[in-house]
């Protein structure tokens, strides 16, 4: 047999496929000792084990079956596929609002290459046209990819690049932007965002994919069109993170940059809005506003662009036990800002103080936050936070850790005289610090209770 018919496939398993007839791209009847499992042989990454062939389901998904249980392989057709994606020119209408991606690195639409296991981005507009044609219904799209890289790569010169290159979309004179993004740290992005492009005339959306696009259950092509529809005809002109609101396809939600948080590894449904309510909701075809205190659509092009950051700030997450060699380092390591995520109210032990207060000394900014996520710091009310405000630590009211950490990254850019830090920090400017948290701003049902169960029962699971 031909090798080319055995792509990828080593040791065992390119053994049992010599022997019994089978090839890459044929739709075949495996016959195993546990029963016959009907798809097509997909070839394996060069990387992969030799014990196992993979077929691809009716249903979409793949399953890998060990070669040594496997009995007939009975071929019923056969049609090679191929790498490439579809791409046609994306058509310009002069009715439609105009939209740019830029692109970091987070996988918006794509294809699995089997031969390497790696997922290859479909970005050009004519790519993302084959891929997803209904966007030609949206919107006129342009697309920059700026960079390629892991969100966990993401950092501050990329979120510099990113603010400026907004600036010059925004001059342009594009109705909205759509920025594609890993979801692991989306909701940094979007935050730091928030303070380096402020007065935005225009919707900025974050979007990305939990689920890669080659597989049934992916959010990409959905979670792309929402974006682009409420980049180019919502009102809405902030920062906001755009995905999936339920596990289903039903609408997306509009997180505001600086409240969104990704709450969950895995679930199509991962960001939620912590103390306080989405903007919106959205379907590619309409914005459904839940709040309505958000920042509206101009038609002027002026943005304010400040993109600046200071690396030297740290953000500590305590625990019970740390010692203070932790602050200590810091210290010694020249850090000029500390965000911690304290316990309830926003605590840490006692033997840290002696390192904050040293700290302080130094002029470390110190700022407090809670770890419950949830809530809003509150020093007063023990002794323990009265004592540590008398070291120096200022209590962040209701700022999220990260969103507080991106911020004193980006006040000590611009300062570092101690009352004009705590003045810029405390004054919100896009929502990270709000005067109350709404009733229904904490919502977190417990599975398992008999209410929760007939409520849940009312709703897709």
């Amino acid at each position: 047999m031909n090798s080319d018919a055995l792509k990828g496939y080593k040791g065992r398993a390119k053994e049992v496929l010599q022997s019994l007839g089978g090839r890459v791209w044929a739709n075949v009847v495996l016959k195993t000792d546990a029963g016959e499992f009907e798809g097509v042989i997909l070839p394996r990454s060069e990387t992969a084990d030799g014990d196992h062939i993979v077929l691809k389901l009716k249903s979409g998904y793949n399953i890998g079956i060990r070669a040594d249980r496997i009995q007939e392989i009975k071929e019923t057709g056969y049609k090679e596929a191929v790498y490439k994606i579809p791409e046609k020119e994306f058509p310009v209408s002069p009715n439609k609002p105009s939209v740019t991606l830029l692109g970091t690195g987070g996988t918006i639409a794509s294809r699995l290459d089997y031969r390497t296991g790696a997922v290859i981005p479909a970005f050009t507009p004519g790519e993302l046209y084959g891929a997803v044609p209904e966007l030609a219904d949206i919107c006129n799209l342009e697309t920059l990819k700026l960079f390629g890289v892991f969100s966990e790569n993401m950092g501050p010169e990329q979120y510099k690049a990113l603010a400026v290159e907004i600036g010059r979309q925004i001059e342009k004179g594009v109705h909205g932007i759509v920025i594609g993004h890993g979801t692991d740290t989306m909701h940094h992005t979007s935050a730091i965002l928030s303070f380096m492009v402020q007065n935005s005339p225009v919707p900025i959306v974050m979007v990305g994919s939990q689920r890669s696009s080659d597989r049934p259950s992916s959010d990409a092509a959905f979670n792309l069109r929402c974006a682009t529809f409420t980049a180019g005809h919502s009102d809405i002109a902030e920062i906001m993170v755009c995905m999936f609101g339920p596990t289903s396809d039903e609408y997306n939600l509009l997180h505001r940059g600086t409240r969104v948080r990704k709450m969950h590894s895995s679930y199509r449904s991962t960001f939620r809005t912590i103390g306080d309510i989405p903007i919106a909701a959205v379907t590619p075809e309409l914005v459904t506003p839940i709040k309505t205190d958000y920042k509206r659509r101009r038609q002027d092009r002026q943005v304010d662009i400040k993109p600046v950051f200071e690396e030297m700030v740290s953000i500590v997450y305590y625990y019970p036990n740390m010692r203070p060699d932790i602050i200590e380092s810091l210290i010694d390591n020249g850090y000029k800002g500390i965000v911690i995520a304290g316990t309830g109210l926003g605590h840490v032990n006692k033997p840290l103080y002696p390192a904050l207060k040293r700290a302080h000394e130094k002029g470390i900014a110190i700022y407090m936050t809670v770890q419950t996520l949830w809530g809003y710091v509150q020093m007063y009310v023990y002794d323990t936070g009265r004592d540590m405000m008398e070291l120096g630590v200022i209590p962040a009211e209701n700022m999220l850790p990260e969103v507080a950490y991106v911020k004193l990254g980006w006040v000590l850019a611009q300062t570092t005289d101690p009352k004009k830090v705590r003045e810029m920090m405390l004054s919100p400017i896009a929502g990270e610090i709000t005067e109350r948290e709404p009733f229904d701003g904490y919502l977190i049902l417990q599975g398992g209770l008999p209410e929760v169960e007939r409520f849940l029962g009312q709703y897709h699971r």
